[in-house]
């Protein structure tokens, strides 16, 4: 079998998305079924960027299938200091690992180092371009709150513009049926042309505001995002657009019971403590699905688990 690598949410079909959710909920319900199943393999992630909960969801999953972790989370504790390319870094890791997660600042970095070596490669974020393994969790967390990924109204509220975890997600959604999408950001954060041409050519609805009050009340699912001050060039116009939305529980009389509120974390000031004990918050629920898609994605890149045709 040709080894397959995870780089866009579009390089999975819709059958093998539904069967990696479907695995990640089996290990939910059982997960003593799957603790050896990467006994001997070893993952390494490469991140040339901070990260917190995709790092350790990534080492977690891979521990809680029995298997090792290499790697770095730092760049400047690698070779990439003294000008190592990422295709020669990619080669070099290839000699100790059987998979590689990988997070870089720069938009293409992980389709370089897939093209540079013969281990499965994931994207775990390329600059503000995409983010596929969390896009997965963000899909675990709607099926598994709403029982559905079709027939929803789901606003995107925030950084739209560099917003990666929006674009994957948007570009996941648009498989599915009855899908309706709402843009909440300001002028300067707005989605990018190519997300909104792909829902144009799949026949979503998308429509965009500059207010979450107007469009809360309709909503199924709120994905809040923070504005990103590490995408920004200028800081004056980080601190004039930072707290432009924040939610709070104020906000959320006029939305549905049943609403899904999201957030890819980390947050600032976007939703307020307060909303963390409303039962309609899952933003630390997709933290837990986190790791249990990756798990399910491991397993299935490797082919030790139902495997990607």
């Amino acid at each position: 079998m040709a080894k397959r690598d995870l780089i866009n949410i579009t390089d999975l079909y819709l059958d093998e998305l539904d069967r990696m959710l479907s695995l990640a909920s089996d290990i939910i319900d059982a997960p003593e079924k799957y603790q050896d199943k990467c006994a001997r393999k070893t993952l390494a992630t490469l991140f040339y960027e901070p990260s917190t909960r995709t790092r350790l969801s990534f080492e977690s999953a891979m521990y809680g299938l029995g298997g090792n972790v290499v790697g770095f989370s730092d760049a400047n504790s690698s070779s990439a200091s003294k000008g190592e390319t990422i295709s020669d870094t990619t080669r070099v890791i290839e000699c100790f690992a059987d998979i590689i997660a990988m997070r870089h600042p720069k938009e293409g970095a992980a389709l370089v180092a897939a093209n540079s070596c013969e281990i499965p490669v994931i994207n775990a974020g390329d600059g503000g371009h995409l983010h596929p393994s969390q896009t997965l969790t963000d899909l675990l967390t709607i099926l598994r709150n709403k029982g559905r990924l079709t027939d929803l109204k789901i606003g995107f509220c925030g950084d739209l513009k560099f917003g990666r975890t929006v674009h994957s997600l948007i570009l996941a959604m648009l498989r599915y049926a009855g899908i309706e999408v709402v843009l909440i950001s300001p002028d300067e954060l707005k989605l990018p042309s190519y997300n909104k041409d792909a829902m144009d050519d799949a026949g979503v609805k998308w429509v965009e505001t500059t207010s979450l009050e107007d469009a809360l009340p309709d909503l199924d699912v709120l994905y809040m995002t923070r504005v990103q001050k590490e995408r920004f060039f200028n800081e004056e116009d980080y601190v004039r657009l930072k707290d432009t939305y924040i939610l709070d529980e104020q906000k959320l009389e006029s939305a549905k019971e049943d609403l899904v509120i999201m957030h890819p974390l980390p947050r600032v000031n976007e939703i307020a403590v307060e909303v963390d004990k409303d039962p309609r918050a899952k933003y630390f629920d997709q933290v837990k699905n986190g790791r249990y898609v990756r798990m399910a994605l491991i397993l299935m890149l490797l082919g030790i688990e139902g495997g990607l045709h």
